[in-house]
């Protein structure tokens, strides 16, 4: 992983633990993206018909590295908007299980379009408590974030694929733009039904292009009304056979932000998506160790099996001004400040961040 630090040209003039905001550029993906509007310059509509032609090999990259059928992923500028045209087509006498405080563009869609819902904490039992809700017989779907934005709590995997077999009814949506990218993930084998991603954050593939994986068994829950040109694929003899994806697709997708998820995608299986899973663990436990004898996290964040590599420590303004001034790149969220890790992190890094939070 150390050599895989020249790749992002920022490490050298700061730590950054903003991945959670926004992941870095690689010198790598620069190069491609160089190269990609070069072709467009001189190529013009034949470059840009080749992108299009393109696409569904895309599909194919993301659905092997996920284990998901091509013609089972959506491309989409971004979680957002994917998620908002696909509850377009959700009845609203659903009754919905959401996280409180979790992503907006997780619980607005569902609170602006008045579904039935119902709310657990993302805490110490926050897996018992949606357990408990499910159990009472009146909950149609649950939504939830796999790794809350605010402090790093991540669902347990196989609490959701066992309650996948319980309640098999059960529809469960995932929003994974905090996740993806950190570890194997086999979509096929998970007990989620539709997972959305941006792909800006741990994915390193930049802004502008996300993904959603759909599994064929929730298909016909659904009445999509999202349609347009790019729907068919510029064909209008498919007008009346268009694909449950096909329907998150209405316009035209663009070879530059689809283009760089698939470099991003073969650029993690590359380095090998064991390592990346592996180098996560030793800096969540890192930090978590460090975090907590400074007694800077919460009991709920300490009392969990298993964290994610994002992290929410008590502090104020004054303290999130003193690691900018040392050059920490963080964010100010939910009352504290929230430092995130990938890949190219280090242990000494957040040794270095222990250092100056001892300081103070």
């Amino acid at each position: 992983m150390q050599n895989l630090r020249k790749k992002f040209p920022v490490l050298n003039q700061c730590v950054y633990a903003n991945t959670a905001s926004a992941g870095l550029l690689s010198e790598d993906l620069m190069e491609w993206r160089q190269g990609h509007d070069l072709d467009y310059l001189i190529g013009g509509s034949e470059m840009k018909m080749k992108g299009f032609a393109h696409m569904p090999e895309i599909k194919k990259t993301v659905g092997k590295f996920f284990n998901c059928k091509p013609e089972n992923v959506a491309l989409v500028p971004n979680f957002s908007l994917g998620f908002n045209l696909l509850l377009e087509g959700l009845p609203k006498d659903k009754k919905v299980l959401l996280v409180n405080k979790d992503y907006p563009s997780v619980n607005w869609p569902f609170e602006t379009r008045d579904f039935k819902r119902d709310y657990v904490d993302a805490d110490e039992h926050m897996e018992e408590n949606i357990n408990a809700k499910v159990k009472k017989g009146d909950v149609d779907i649950l939504a939830l974030s796999l790794v809350q934005w605010v402090d790093g709590v991540r669902i347990d995997f196989e609490f959701l694929k066992n309650l996948k077999k319980e309640f098999p009814d059960l529809m469960i949506l995932a929003d994974g733009t905090q996740y993806c990218g950190t570890e194997l993930f086999d979509f096929k084998d998970s007990g989620i039904d539709i997972l959305g991603t941006s792909a800006y954050k741990w994915m390193l593939a930049g802004y502008g292009n996300g993904f959603f994986l759909v599994k064929d068994q929730v298909m016909d829950q659904f009445d999509l009304k999202g349609i347009g040109n790019g729907s068919v694929d510029n064909d209008a003899s498919k007008r009346n056979s268009i694909t449950f994806c096909k329907f998150l697709e209405p316009g035209h997708l663009d070879s530059f932000n689809f283009g760089s998820l698939e470099f991003a995608v073969n650029f993690l299986d590359e380095i090998g998506m064991e390592d990346v899973q592996a180098q996560l663990q030793k800096l969540s436990k890192k930090a978590m160790s460090v975090f907590s004898d400074l007694d800077l996290l919460e009991p709920a964040i300490i009392k969990r099996k298993q964290h994610s590599t994002i992290f929410n420590i008590k502090g104020n303004e004054k303290l999130f001004n003193k690691l900018s001034e040392e050059n920490v790149v963080a964010s100010v969220r939910g009352g504290g400040i929230r430092l995130s890790f990938h890949l190219y992190n280090t242990e000494d890094e957040i040794e270095a961040i222990a250092e100056i939070l001892r300081s103070c």
